[in-house]
């Protein structure tokens, strides 16, 4: 037993992968395994022998297990190592040139949106992309018969057979959030939702899904002139122009009153948009005073609180910043419009 003992732990000891280590087991514990072959004798033994031969047998094998197992997690760590060693990287290089991934126009503007709406003191918001009946359009004060209700715009979810209620939409704009906020929340308050949206159009300026920032400021003494600074210290940032001017034109829309829609002062000379100059006027966005009837269905007093909303197409405005003719283009993953419209992610330039 000593002999056979000696013998096995030197070439476990010896053994210097898991192959050379597995060549042993099976030599020595194998069903052909030298010691197992001994304990199969065991059956031929008298009952005094195998009393003295049994528990050395097995005392031998579990001897051998736990060497086996001890150098099998040696050669682990081995290997452990040494891969480590070889693969190690200094992270304080500099990165890989950044043109091997770009940000989305659409995330670098709705972060930068976000930013600039964060110094003027307004908070960020979010809710369900679907949205039921109430919260899309009856909150909102949008009548029944009103023509964003229809399905030829709306898309509406199919309801399970024998159900009673209004089926859910994909929500049709963010307005819903403010709504959300307002009960969740109360007044007063500044926050912008923004986020995807969805309506059934599709051509070079319209598809089924986009993206939009909404804004609400509630408070007890706020006016169209605290929108219309709001706006236009917006625009000023955003496109980067101090001399920026806009055209509020008196509008209809069924949760604000009065409604304006905003135009910017622009330029169409040689077929080429230039922002900020020129003669023309450009639309980009809808705004106003929250209609009474949405601060009710809200929660909130129409007689202590009053304030203002407003709404842009993110994907709009991106196209008008960066000269982007084909609204489609922000969906069709080309990696080669990415390469060119795309942002660093390291640095947003």
């Amino acid at each position: 037993m000593e002999a056979l003992r000696n013998k096995y732990l030197g070439q476990i000891e010896a053994a210097t992968d898991e192959a050379a280590l597995e060549n042993v087991r099976i030599a020595a514990l194998g069903k052909k395994g030298e010691i197992s072959l001994q304990m199969r004798e065991l059956g031929k033994m008298s009952p005094e022998e195998r009393q003295v031969a049994g528990p050395a047998l097995n005392a031998l094998k579990a001897d051998l297990n736990d060497a086996l197992a001890g150098q099998k997690q040696r050669l682990s760590d081995t290997a452990l190592e040494n891969r480590l060693a070889g693969e190690w990287a200094d992270v304080s290089l500099s990165p890989r040139p950044a043109h091997q991934g770009t940000l989305h126009p659409i995330s670098k503007v709705t972060e930068e949106v976000m930013a600039i709406f964060a110094e003027l003191g307004f908070g960020v918001a979010e809710g369900p992309q679907i949205e039921n009946d109430w919260y899309n359009f009856d909150s909102l004060n949008i009548p029944p018969e009103h023509p964003s209700r229809q399905e030829m715009d709306t898309f509406y979810m199919s309801l399970p057979e024998g159900a009673n209620r209004p089926p859910h939409v994909l929500r049709t704009h963010t307005s819903p959030v403010q709504v959300r906020h307002l009960e969740a929340h109360g007044a007063p308050c500044r926050i912008i939702a923004p986020g995807r949206v969805y309506r059934a159009d599709y051509d070079q300026t319209h598809t089924p899904m986009f993206h939009q920032v909404e804004g609400l400021a509630i408070d007890t003494d706020i006016s169209m002139a605290n929108l219309k600074w709001t706006l236009e210290e917006f625009c000023r940032v955003f496109f980067e122009i101090d001399d920026i001017e806009l055209r509020f034109r008196a509008s209809h829309f069924p949760f604000t009153e009065p409604s304006a829609e905003v135009d910017i002062r622009c330029s169409w000379e040689g077929g080429q948009l230039k922002i900020g100059e020129g003669d023309d006027w450009l639309e980009i966005l809808g705004s106003g005073m929250v209609h009474p009837q949405v601060l009710t269905n809200a929660g909130i007093d129409p007689k202590v609180y009053q304030g203002f909303a407003f709404g842009m197409g993110i994907d709009r405005i991106t196209m008008l910043k960066y000269g982007i003719p084909d609204l489609r283009a922000f969906f069709d993953s080309d990696l080669r419009w990415l390469r060119h419209y795309g942002f660093s992610a390291l640095t947003g330039a």
